[in-house]
């Protein structure tokens, strides 16, 4: 029902293409089904259409959120928050995405800022989570509405070792509740033939990750052990996500792949606990290859924070990594981030991520290679490919997958009207490719600027050298 619904909407937007409330619901069905790619195509076209629209902006940064982009998300309701006469909405949506981190306090004060505006945009699980009531009116003597409990909660009288925050209380270590943290254990079935370019990348994967674990016998005879890290940075969609998952697959080895919510929580010491967990359940699962993306949330830089309790969690990290309290032989870490400039420094010293790799947007035989990858299992004609990597330079493997995407869908509304279904050729990814902006760009701007006055030690020389700058 909600395919058929998405292309009712997508013909419709044919014949109305500049309809931004039609595209804004096609961006709401997409979402509901997951599709968070596509919505946020479609929310960003709606953006274009109706600029600084906050309904809309608002939709995206939930979509953004729910696709585990956090940093995106937050860039967007600060923006609606800079605004004259924010609505309460973008507040709660702030307030969940800063719980989500631990950022308890603050997200307490958001979403005080959200009842003051209206007491209608009330979240209970929010009020229950963050102990923030809406105000009661003078005349409403129900003490329980909508599942929200309005008994006062911060008489600190009744509690003993524990901290009133934002209204709530949260437990310390001692009396934390005892279940912890435990990531999905996978065994991809990809490998290094996956992965579209990106060359040199994978030969520094093979020297620090792939050939301890192929040839332990060798690294033993120097003393050398299996394990260590390697952080990939660069701009979102080039491929470092995947590329961790076909480093575990090209060597079979166990796969954990973990997100702020697995570690993050509200609860004082339970965080770090979470950590030790993950890492406790890739000791016992070795070779396994522990995955932290968006690592910069986990490891931001002690010397912004404000919170002690934030400082302790990468403390722990720093712990694990170096292997303090359990030896991680046969424990190897791989970390993305899209912003290493705000990873602690800490984390780059030896026997930690002491090999910092840059991972660039494909070069144009490596999107000619992606497009192999991507149209394999497609219905095809004979598709240069080599002439479709040279109009999309800039290009992302995520923005290539929009462009196969788009273009698949243009087939598939002329294949319900005809019942014929027809293949892809080039003249239908060239077409596709035109309406697909390379997303790397906005990310250069930004590394450039660091590259060139915030560049210690020349860990961001790569930067200068793909972009032709001489220090």
């Amino acid at each position: 029902m909600d395919d058929k619904a998405i292309e009712s909407l997508r013909e419709a937007l044919r014949v109305s293409p500049d309809n931004a409330p039609l595209r804004r619901h096609l961006a709401e069905m997409l979402a509901g089904a997951r599709r968070f790619d596509e919505a946020i195509e479609e929310y960003k076209r709606a953006l274009a259409l109706a600029k600084g629209d906050a309904a809309i902006e608002l939709g995206l940064a939930e979509v953004y959120l729910r696709a585990g982009r956090t940093s995106e998300a937050i860039v967007i309701v600060e923006s609606i928050e800079s605004r004259a006469a924010p609505p309460a909405a973008s507040y709660v949506l702030h307030a969940r995405m800063l719980l989500r981190d631990g950022e308890v306090d603050e997200a307490a004060r958001k979403y005080r800022i959200a009842l003051d505006l209206d007491p209608d945009a009330a979240d209970p699980e929010l009020s229950e989570r963050l102990g923030v009531a809406p105000r009661r009116a003078a005349n409403d003597d129900d003490d329980d509405r909508d599942g929200i409990d309005f008994e006062e909660m911060d008489d600190d009288s009744v509690f003993d070792d524990r901290e009133i925050v934002g209204g709530r209380v949260r437990q310390t270590e001692s009396g934390m509740p005892t279940s912890a943290a435990m990531g999905e254990i996978e065994r991809p079935r990809i490998s290094f033939d996956d992965v579209g370019g990106i060359e040199s990348v994978k030969e520094q994967i093979r020297a620090k990750i792939i050939h301890p674990l192929q040839h332990p016998e060798i690294y033993e005879a120097y003393g050398k052990k299996v394990g260590g890290g390697i952080l990939m940075y660069g701009p979102p969609g080039c491929g470092k996500t995947h590329l961790a998952r076909a480093t575990a697959g090209e060597v079979d080895a166990s796969f954990i792949a973990v997100g702020l919510h697995d570690v993050l929580d509200m609860w004082i010491g339970r965080s770090e606990r979470n950590l030790n967990a993950l890492f406790e359940q890739a000791r016992a699962h070795k070779p396994c290859i522990l995955f932290f993306d968006e690592v910069d949330a986990l490891g931001a830089s002690r010397t912004d924070m404000r919170q002690s309790a934030s400082r302790q969690v990468i403390n722990q990290f720093l712990s694990e990594l170096d292997g303090v309290h359990a030896s991680n032989d046969g424990v190897l870490v791989l970390a993305a981030t899209n912003t290493p400039w705000h990873l602690d420094s800490a984390f780059r010293r030896p026997g930690r991520f002491d090999r910092i790799v840059f991972v660039t947007p494909p070069d144009e035989a490596a999107r000619a290679e992606i497009l192999r990858i991507l149209l394999a299992e497609k219905p095809v004609t004979e598709v240069d490919r080599a002439k479709v990597a040279k109009k999309t330079e800039g290009f992302s493997g995520a923005d290539l997958k929009a462009v196969v995407d788009s273009a698949v869908e243009s087939k598939l509304a002329i294949a319900v009207k005809t019942g014929v279904p027809e293949p892809l050729s080039t003249k239908d990814l060239l077409a596709a490719a035109k309406g697909v902006r390379p997303s790397t760009k906005e990310w250069f701007a930004t590394a450039r600027n660091y590259a060139l006055y915030s560049n210690e030690g020349g860990v961001y020389d790569d930067i200068l050298s793909f972009l032709g700058i001489r220090k």
